[in-house]
């Protein structure tokens, strides 16, 4: 039985060469290319039936996070532009040139929403031109919308500082919101490239095996945090608090965006000896100052988290995030 292979190559045999009014060496040199063309068209052929020619998908990543799932999701068979860094605050990011390109060859937008990117993405997708991945197209996906929203705002009131409609957007601090942007996330890469269904179904299946032995592990390990106070220089943990069951007394921003006066971090130094905590938290992009001041005259220590994927050297992908996260937390406790 002949191969796919066999069957593609024979389909233009060699055979003779047809005759050439020119010389013999002529004749020979114009064998050769045939020759050669041959191979070559013989080959893309081959690419062909195998399924090996297929383009990546092209997916716009806001935050690291999101580049780091679609990573294990996808595979190969994307090319990932992750648009800020781990040490970049995702709320004030500037709408550069570089981005808006970017977004112009983009068959996919994953970012957090909640209004998390609303100071910069607007931007970008509107100078882009890319109506692929505009608001409410396929080719727009936002993580926010399959997980349950913390710090809902009963009364929008922007004097109150950096507040979201939709909820706090810091939702890539629980764990467990990976498992239903995962599934929804799996399903839109489908929708966009149905060519590589199984795929994408096989790498959903085995990253949500390992996230929930992840998930298990990692609540273990912390489980002597539950209940231990703490205090935060911005409101961007709810969701890591909800998870292990941290407790929030103090935050260093008088409201949020807006960093601290030294009259107000005395004035949190002086409540906390009514409401004592453990350590004080603040993401690897946020200045340390503010937390180091309040760490040392509060005699407690200065934690400093990843965030995010690339945060600290040790957090180098989804798995060791919060592999670091949680050790960092627990040496807190020391």
């Amino acid at each position: 039985m002949k191969t796919k292979q066999s069957v593609v190559c024979e389909l233009s045999p060699l055979g003779e060469m047809p005759a050439y009014p020119s010389s013999a060496q002529a004749n020979a040199r114009a064998g050769e290319r045939y020759v050669v063309a041959r191979k070559i068209l013989c080959a893309f052929l081959l690419l062909l039936i195998s399924g090996n020619v297929h383009a990546a998908l092209n997916v716009f990543a806001c935050e690291p996070e999101w580049a780091a799932l679609t990573q294990q999701l996808a595979g190969n068979q994307a090319s990932i532009y992750t648009a800020t860094g781990a040490l970049q605050d995702p709320h004030r990011v500037e709408a550069r040139p570089s981005l808006i390109a970017k977004a112009r060859r983009a068959q996919l937008l994953v970012c957090t929403g909640a209004e998390l990117e609303i100071g910069w993405l607007p931007v970008v997708l509107r100078e882009s031109g890319n109506g692929a991945i505009q608001s409410g197209s396929s080719g727009n996906f936002e993580a926010a919308q399959y997980v349950t929203m913390l710090e809902v705002p009963a009364r929008l009131d922007r004097a109150e500082g950096d507040v979201h409609a939709s909820g706090n957007p810091h939702i890539q601090t629980d764990a467990r919101n990976f498992l239903p942007v995962a599934e929804a996330l799996s399903k839109r890469l489908i929708q966009l490239d149905p060519a590589n269904t199984q795929l994408y179904q096989q790498q959903y299946a085995t990253f949500s095996q390992q996230w929930r032995a992840a998930i298990a592990k990692w609540e273990k390990q912390a489980a002597s945090l539950k209940d231990v106070p703490v205090i935060v220089q911005h409101k961007g943990f709810p969701y890591l608090s909800n998870w292990l069951g941290l407790k929030q007394v103090a935050e260093l921003e008088p409201k949020p965006g807006l960093e601290p006066s030294a009259a107000y971090l005395a004035k949190v130094l002086n409540e906390l000896q009514q409401h004592p905590a453990r350590m004080v938290l603040r993401a690897a992009y946020q200045d340390g100052r503010p937390s180091e001041w309040i760490a040392q005259r509060a005699h407690i220590p200065a934690v400093m988290l990843p965030y995010t994927v690339g945060g600290t050297p040790q957090a180098t992908d989804l798995f060791t995030l919060f592999d670091d996260t949680i050790q960092r937390l627990l040496a807190g406790l020391k």
